[in-house]
């Protein structure tokens, strides 16, 4: 199902819905509300190529079966494929699109990994595997969900969100790359950023000012929340703790930086869409009641 191609004056939201199976397409006030896909199945990481005119979407699938998806469609709705088929990877979530390289980027919740592949499907690879099996499955510390790319910088950054609710929450960076003569399981190369977060899920970069989004939808007050933090430590010290921008979510999962406009946007599994400044002032709800929202992407306009 597609509707004609808008021409947004102030770029465009594109919003996976959990719940309805859907690909929502939204004005950044809130407006001319458009479906783009429906059937998917349970869709949660999305990523844009306006250049090339695609959008890119993981399916979860059933999250205890290793059933999961990536699939890309024009961005009218039009020409849908599947890239990554079923099975290839577990449950995939969070899904970056690295420009540079021609890359997709994603982290594999179930199946405790960080994976990439070309734009096409192919070279489908794991750069970070965090545990094996339905035993290692079984802890929630192992499981990968958000994940950022900094290609000029040449790394990577993903979360592990922990036990639900469960303040064990962290942050990771390692290479773009995997170091020569080792394996995803072994890198020596992994630098552990923040931890004892409640539970951090999306990721996002401000590449310009050197900081980390993320959002978090553990227990208030430092859960449901969108947090900022410094990608790079301090020449001396430790690192600052996170700073809360944004809070009241309702288990908080999706974010979108918009980084001309100050501006980021957030989704939660309440159905609501939110924006607000960078530093998280001007607050506002641009829709609420759409059922569960997951990715959220922010293509910005021309």
């Amino acid at each position: 199902m597609h509707d004609a191609s808008p021409s947004p004056a102030d770029g465009l939201l594109y919003v996976l819905d959990l719940s309805g199976g859907r690909i929502l397409s939204v004005q950044p006030d809130g407006s001319d509300r458009r479906t783009l896909a429906l059937n998917c199945r349970l869709p949660d990481g999305i990523a844009v190529d306006a250049e090339a005119g695609h959008l890119y979407w993981t399916d979860m699938g059933i999250p205890n079966q290793n059933d999961g998806a990536i699939e890309r469609i024009d961005l009218d709705g039009g020409n849908r494929r599947t890239i990554v088929p079923c099975g290839v990877t577990f449950t995939p979530k969070q899904l970056q699109l690295d420009r540079r390289n021609r890359k997709l980027y994603w982290c594999d919740r179930e199946g405790m990994r960080v994976m990439r592949c070309n734009l096409d499907g192919s070279a489908v690879e794991t750069l970070v595997q965090t545990g094996e099996g339905a035993s290692d499955r079984a802890d929630l510390d192992r499981w990968c969900v958000g994940i950022a790319v900094d290609a000029v910088g040449g790394h990577i950054y993903w979360s592990q969100k922990g036990t639900d609710d469960g303040n064990r929450g962290r942050i990771f960076r390692a290479g773009i790359e995997l170091p020569a003569g080792e394996s995803p399981a072994a890198r020596s190369d992994i630098e552990l950023l923040y931890d004892q977060l409640p539970e951090p899920i999306d990721i996002e970069l401000d590449l310009r000012r050197r900081q980390l989004y993320w959002t978090d939808r553990g227990e208030p007050p430092r859960g449901n929340t969108v947090n900022r933090a410094a990608m790079d430590a301090p020449a001396h010290g430790p690192r600052p703790a996170p700073e809360i921008l944004f809070g009241h979510l309702m288990e908080g999962i999706g974010i979108a930086l918009d980084l001309d406009g100050d501006r980021m946007f957030m989704t939660d599994l309440g159905g609501s869409v939110y924006a607000a400044r960078l530093d998280g002032s001007e607050r506002k709800t641009l829709l609420y009641a759409q059922g569960n929202l997951t990715g959220i992407a922010y293509v910005a306009a021309g």
